[in-house]
């Protein structure tokens, strides 16, 4: 290497690239101290993890549920760090085969943790498999096809499996029962989400005061990873166009410009609302015909659209359709219909 590469302080473009993901790393939180919010799944899980170290075995297969960016991931690998063991990563979708599954769980040593994210999505005949091995330690793999076919078992070191879920409702009852400990986690407040702005920020390197954080965390949606999303956002309009600070004039300006208003609503959003209000009086209207309406696939809508209207007080869903609310009118700065109807004047009969 020359010697003027070796005295230049310019990182290469790979040390960028190695930069950016340490950072990106360090946003999660290591240990359950550092961890915001969930007070009792913290409380019930340092039980857990505390007890297993105690005893010098593994700790019981966990099970996390609920909505995408909430960090049950994160928590995966508190629970190895927390268990001083190493962290194995793979999920649903990824295992088609039971033979996938051996492999993965052929290599685990005592007391690793194994996560498998959207467990929900495991294939039946492999989750068959997975049966004997949460349970007994023990894996059976059949060998062979027809008469010739013979099952071979092999033990397992004890190891901790870390399901994640979107979905719980999915998971076969068997499969959640051999979980030894179930939790879904809440959305964040935006106390908690404030503090995790701040921490991201301190880890990013961002200048940020408290009035910025509780405007990231206001538009957030009680997600931490949106949270942190729209404070990388707010950061590049304040290192562009304003002095590089992150305060509240700096993050209201920054998010309107990226199309996020003060209820957390982006452009799609609010797409669906203006429609659903201006074009269908309100409704109800049905799921296919507002799709096309916002030209996104009913399947988006109905299972990433409308969840957060729904969670807003933004929308209903009847059994006639889609309908909104007087929220959100209010909201979008329109005036609801006049839906008051004067009942007829009823004579009697026998008058």
């Amino acid at each position: 290497m020359p010697r003027d590469e070796i005295l230049d302080p310019t990182p290469t473009p790979e040390e960028k690239t190695a930069t950016i993901l340490n950072d990106e790393a360090e946003l999660r939180p290591r240990t359950l101290d550092d961890f915001v919010g969930q007070s009792q799944l913290k409380e019930r899980l340092g039980i857990i993890l505390e007890a297993a170290k105690g005893r010098q075995q593994a700790a019981d297969h966990l099970l996390f549920g609920g909505p995408p960016g909430l960090g049950k991931t994160t928590l995966a690998g508190i629970v190895a760090n927390e268990l001083d063991t190493h962290l194995h990563i793979t999920s649903g979708p990824a295992i088609e085969r039971a033979g996938d599954l051996a492999s993965i769980l052929t290599k685990l040593e005592p007391g690793d943790v194994l996560f498998i994210d959207e467990i929900h999505r495991l294939p039946r005949i492999v989750e068959e498999v997975l049966y004997p091995a949460m349970e007994d330690l023990q894996l059976d793999v059949l060998l062979g096809k027809g008469p010739a076919a013979r099952s071979i078992r092999f033990d397992l070191e004890p190891f901790t499996l870390v399901g994640a879920t979107t979905r719980t409702g999915l998971i076969t009852g068997p499969l959640r029962d051999r979980f030894g400990f179930a939790f879904r986690l809440d959305f964040y407040e935006s106390a908690d989400l404030e503090r995790i702005v701040i921490r991201a920020a301190d880890v990013l390197g961002v200048s940020i005061d408290s009035n910025g954080a509780a405007e990231i965390a206001m538009r957030s949606r009680g997600t931490p990873r949106i949270a942190n999303r729209l404070l990388r956002r707010v950061r590049d309009y304040a290192e562009v166009r304003g002095s590089g600070v992150v305060d509240h004039e700096a993050a209201a300006d920054g998010l309107a410009l990226f199309g996020i208003d003060d209820r957390g609503l982006d452009k799609v959003d609010r797409a669906l609302l203006s429609n659903l209000c201006e074009r269908f009086s309100g409704g109800p209207v049905g799921l296919s015909t507002l799709a096309i309406s916002i030209g996104e696939p009913p399947e988006t809508v109905e299972e990433v659209i409308e969840p957060f209207l729904i969670q807003q007080g933004l929308l209903m869903r009847t059994a006639r359709g889609r309908v909104s609310t007087s929220s959100a009118w209010q909201h979008l700065g329109l005036e609801p219909p006049d839906t008051s109807m004067t009942a007829p004047e009823v004579t009697s009969l026998f008058e």
